[in-house]
């Protein structure tokens, strides 16, 4: 299983824009950028076609400690969850011929 990376993407831009690596790098960093921005403001991303990033709020919980089972209490905190849209789960649930 292969692994593609922030380079790879810009490889990607740059040869279907027919841009300059630095001009692809720029629009790459420039959405990533963008995308956490809102995240960190706490607003939701919606990308067509691929899917939503949002930002949900986890509220405080009982947990475990696994290495001595003690009772413990899990701090609230905040959590990025991402909702696949449903054009992408058939693209991928697709089968590889």
């Amino acid at each position: 299983m292969a692994t593609t990376a922030k380079a790879d993407i810009v490889a990607v831009v740059q040869e279907q824009a027919g841009i300059s690596r630095q001009q692809s790098t720029d629009v790459v960093e420039a959405v990533f950028a963008t995308v956490s921005q809102r995240l960190e403001q706490g607003e939701s991303v919606k990308l067509s076609g691929f899917g939503v990033f949002s930002v949900r709020a986890k509220r405080v919980r009982r947990g475990r400690n696994p290495r001595t089972g003690e009772p413990i209490e899990v701090s609230a905190r905040s959590v990025l969850s991402f909702k696949s849209s449903v054009i992408l789960r058939k693209r991928v649930a697709t089968p590889i011929s």
